[in-house]
């Protein structure tokens, strides 16, 4: 009497039988590697969900070099004008539907605006450098305010003048007001005063060449101080 064949199955010419602890093996591992994919795909799409939710508070010029398509633009619109919760959680499912079918590039080129956005762009970064590396030789060298005026002449020099003058002023004010340190101890940081922020407003944008107020400037840096 001939014996009942075995269930099974061959993987790369060996026979694996049904129900052997190499089935099992080749099965669980079949199993995780599937179960990794979905949640690889899940997180992806979560992702790119998220990403389209950052778009919403993208800059009007950085999003307008994005070229996205009309489809996506219209759909953030929307977005914006939804203020129901259920309404807007859909939204952005949709939203995110169509973020999973850009580029790789697209993609890339959303996250390097959203960095720009946060942290700036290079040569915004070096005009801030520069003009902060500028500011404390101003305030703390007499002769370094003609080297400025010879390499800015458009520089208004009455109004840096009076800026260094009330800066230096305002900074030995402090100086004098602040508490005494016990040694050891750190000093509390202390409040610039408008001066000193208009001053470097001033000198970023003549380094950046434009003619931008120095109060904007002196606001945005008086902001990221109080953040710090």
């Amino acid at each position: 009497m001939s014996r009942k064949p075995k269930k099974g199955y061959f993987v790369k010419g060996h026979f694996v039988a049904e129900g052997s602890e190499l089935d099992l093996e080749l099965k669980a591992e079949l199993k995780g590697t599937w179960d990794s994919s979905r949640t690889d795909m899940k997180r992806e799409s979560d992702a790119l969900q998220k990403l389209g939710e950052d778009l919403l508070g993208l800059r009007s010029d950085l999003l307008a070099r994005l070229q996205l398509s009309d489809k996506l633009l219209d759909a953030l619109a929307e977005a914006r004008r939804i203020t129901n919760f259920e309404g807007k959680r859909r939204q952005m499912q949709y939203i995110g539907k169509i973020m999973r079918k850009l580029e790789e590039s697209q993609v890339a080129a959303i996250h390097a605006a959203m960095d720009e956005q946060r942290n700036g762009s290079p040569t915004e970064k070096l005009s801030v450098l520069q003009a902060e590396q500028w500011r404390e030789r101003l305030l703390a060298e007499d002769g370094a305010l003609a080297e400025w005026l010879d390499s800015f002449p458009d520089t208004d020099s009455q109004q840096i003048r009076a800026l260094i003058r009330q800066a230096r002023k305002d900074s030995q004010a402090a100086a004098a007001a602040a508490p005494a340190v016990a040694e050891g101890e750190t000093p509390a940081p202390r409040k610039t005063s408008r001066a000193y922020r208009e001053l470097f407003a001033l000198l970023r944008a003549q380094i950046s060449g434009n003619s931008a107020q120095p109060g904007a400037d002196a606001a945005d840096e008086d902001e990221d101080e109080e953040d710090a």
